[in-house]
């Protein structure tokens, strides 16, 4: 029965961190992160997971290799994590709509407090990525991965 519930839990865990990787690709967040780790929990269970790791991880840290090739990245992406947070932030602090907003009040500021938390913790994981990939491949001058070869060609 305890592996039942196991094997469920984890399965639940790696389809939610998949779908979520997959919506954080267009959203706020690290998208293929989130995938790759929900393909590392599902190929514990499922051979087309365990398939598909390699690529997403080699296409994971092509981006994060990508993200600081230059200063102009940098601190755009920089920006923009901070940026996310600032957003955050006055989500949570929840001030009344101001007199120049022209929509309804309930429309300020949707989703309240926990949609600030959500972006406070997406742009506190975003400066943690940035400064992770500075880290590995500027400063330890690691190589950046080479996407795999098609076989069928």
């Amino acid at each position: 029965m305890k592996a039942v519930v196991r094997r469920v839990a984890l399965e639940v865990l790696g389809w939610v961190l998949v779908v979520a990787g997959i919506a954080a690709l267009v959203l706020p967040g690290p998208g293929l992160l989130m995938i790759f780790a929900g393909l590392v929990i599902l190929s514990q269970e499922y051979e087309w997971a365990e398939r598909r790791l390699e690529p997403v991880k080699v296409r994971a840290l092509r981006g994060a290799a990508e993200s600081v090739e230059n200063w102009k990245r940098i601190a755009f992406s920089s920006l923009v994590a901070v940026g996310l947070i600032a957003c955050g932030v006055l989500w949570i602090w929840s001030p009344e709509s101001p007199g120049w907003w022209p929509l309804s009040d309930r429309l300020w500021l949707p989703g309240g407090p926990a949609t600030g938390v959500t972006q406070v913790a997406s742009g506190l994981i975003a400066i943690g990525l940035i400064v992770y990939s500075y880290r590995r491949f500027e400063i330890r001058g690691e190589p950046v991965p080479e996407l795999p070869s098609d076989d069928r060609s």
